[in-house]
């Protein structure tokens, strides 16, 4: 006999499941996706990133928002954990429990080679949805790159590409400028990162 297939669940049951869970699940479309494990490269850029957005802004009216703060579109939109996030002025949470941000001004995504695709591709398909956001920062493990996605007045993207050390990531929509150096501080990119795939 065949078996029957698992019902969708709702936004509703999906937050119930995942605020007592011992790891963190996207969800989407009545689906919920586990999430992997970050390398240790993967937690060292992630950790400079906040630093120097925090040190950047400590000064103006904005909030840094580690990975553990869940992002979502709208009730029918992915429900996700960027890196780091960075809100311009108030916040504003999905409910009383206070951990679901809906209006992200900045997002980060530190890119693995498992969820590069899907960071450049449906993510940010997703992303582009949210009418609070102006910046979407992908930043590469295997090398000092940064790219920087900034929506213009008309809703088109445009992307400025950082690179080398000795650069700096421009945040038009907070006001600051990160240093590459702070961003890869002790990053050694002589070691690839776990799940690297062979070259050619």
């Amino acid at each position: 006999m065949a078996s029957q297939p698992h019902p969708r669940l709702t936004p509703e049951e999906y937050l119930e499941i995942e605020r007592k869970a011992e790891w963190k699940s996207e969800f989407y479309n009545g689906r919920m996706f586990a999430m992997a494990g970050g390398s240790a490269r993967h937690s060292l850029i992630t950790g400079n990133a906040m630093t120097a957005l925090n040190l950047a802004l400590e000064d103006q009216p904005s909030t840094v928002g580690a990975n553990d703060l869940r992002v979502n579109m709208s009730q029918e939109g992915l429900y996700t954990y960027p890196d780091a996030t960075v809100v311009c002025g108030d916040i504003k949470l999905a409910d009383s429990k206070m951990d679901t941000l809906l209006n992200p001004t900045v997002i980060v995504e530190v890119l693995s080679p498992s969820t590069e695709a899907c960071d450049r591709g449906f993510k940010f398909e997703q992303y582009m949805k949210i009418e609070a956001l102006q910046e979407y920062v992908l930043v590469a493990q295997s090398k000092p790159r940064v790219e920087i996605f900034r929506r213009q007045p008309d809703g088109d993207w445009m992307l400025r590409t950082v690179e080398g050390l000795e650069g700096s990531c421009r945040l038009e929509s907070v006001n600051c400028s990160i240093p590459m150096s702070r961003i890869y501080a002790k990053v050694n990119f002589g070691e690839e990162p776990e799940g690297t795939p062979p070259g050619p």
